[in-house]
């Protein structure tokens, strides 16, 4: 598995659109987006360009665990 090195965290957070994620706030360099699929679920991403490999690779893993998915299977659903 590979992860994206460009992405940026508002095109991140447009992607999770596909789990039911959405801005619920901003804060500054941080997007909250939250989720009720598969019960409430929060994330922070960073809306730096380009987000860390390992940042990225972090929230990604938390998401796919919530979710009961691999990092993989989470990639391909995103589009990433």
């Amino acid at each position: 598995m590979r992860l994206p090195r460009d992405i940026d965290g508002a095109q991140l957070a447009r992607a999770l659109r596909v789990l039911g994620y959405e801005v619920t706030r901003q804060k500054g360099s941080h997007i909250r987006v939250t989720t009720q699929l598969d019960g409430e679920n929060h994330e922070v991403i960073p809306a730096h360009q380009p987000i860390k490999t390992g940042t990225l690779a972090s929230i990604l893993k938390r998401i796919a665990a919530h979710h009961h998915l691999t990092v993989e299977e989470l990639l391909e659903m995103l589009g990433l």
